[in-house]
């Protein structure tokens, strides 16, 4: 047996060429896993006939729910599908949200990010909104674009910091940054709507855009946010410490 903590980190579905179906997980996703939290990344399906939650939760330490371009479905919170949330991985959805209540109740710890943070927070009775920027007063947090409406080529611009987080004193946030005000990246368009009542909000931005949760009475490390932390967390101190803060839950978790 490997002396490493295990992570699984979801996959998304993917149509190769328009005809083959694959699974991805971005690579600095992986990175951050190795790098900073001090664990070996195992990809693990987000389909539901691949992925059996139970023997996953049997074989890792820890679970990554990462970002993706697919919005949950709207059917998890009680609303009418509509062209504004698509596109959809519904086989993502099938397998994410289940992991998210059973590594609660099973003291796993898993970390969401951008679409993660969003999965988590619907398995615990959250709604979600297809466009953060239709809301009064809310800013674009859509990544960066160039004036013919094309994503920047730059991953430095897109990936730029964009805006502040305000974090509840004496939080878990505000205890693991050190700080009570961070800045972050931004490239989402769906948002946490109303949390659930077991999501606790520990972090939004300077717009009201709930930027970090924790889910209530769990036994074990159950955190997220909705900015992109995997991008850099090798340099940038406020990722660097979320990343290690989980790879001391999984170590912890792995050792017991």
């Amino acid at each position: 047996m490997t002396s490493k903590p295990l992570v699984g980190v979801i996959g998304s579905r993917y149509l190769l060429g328009d005809r083959y179906a694959a699974q991805w997980a971005g690579e600095k996703n992986l990175s951050a896993v190795t790098d900073v939290a001090g664990a070996l990344p195992l990809i693990f399906a987000g389909a539901p006939d691949i992925t059996g939650i139970g023997a996953l939760l049997d074989a890792v330490d820890g679970v990554l729910l990462t970002g993706a371009r697919a919005n949950v479905h709207p059917t998890h919170f009680g609303v009418e599908p509509h062209p504004s949330h698509e596109p959809y991985d519904e086989d993502r959805d099938a397998v994410a949200l289940p992991v998210a209540r059973a590594c609660v109740a099973r003291g796993v710890p898993i970390l969401g990010l951008c679409r993660g943070v969003q999965e988590m927070a619907v398995a615990f009775g959250s709604t979600l909104h297809p466009e953060t920027c239709e809301l009064p007063g809310r800013m674009n947090h859509r990544a960066a674009r160039l004036e013919n409406g094309e994503i920047h080529p730059d991953p430095e611009v897109v990936f730029a910091d964009r805006h502040e987080v305000r974090l509840v004193s004496g939080g878990v946030f505000a205890r693991l940054f050190g700080r009570e005000t961070i800045r972050v990246n931004s490239l989402h368009g769906q948002c946490i709507l109303e949390p659930g009542d077991r999501v606790v909000v520990e972090g939004v931005a300077e717009d009201g855009t709930i930027e970090a949760i924790r889910i209530a009475g769990a036994p074990g490390f159950a955190l997220g946010v909705q900015w992109h932390a995997e991008h850099d967390p090798q340099t940038n101190p406020v990722n660097r410490a979320l990343f290690r803060a989980f790879g001391e839950a999984i170590g912890t978790r792995r050792r017991a």
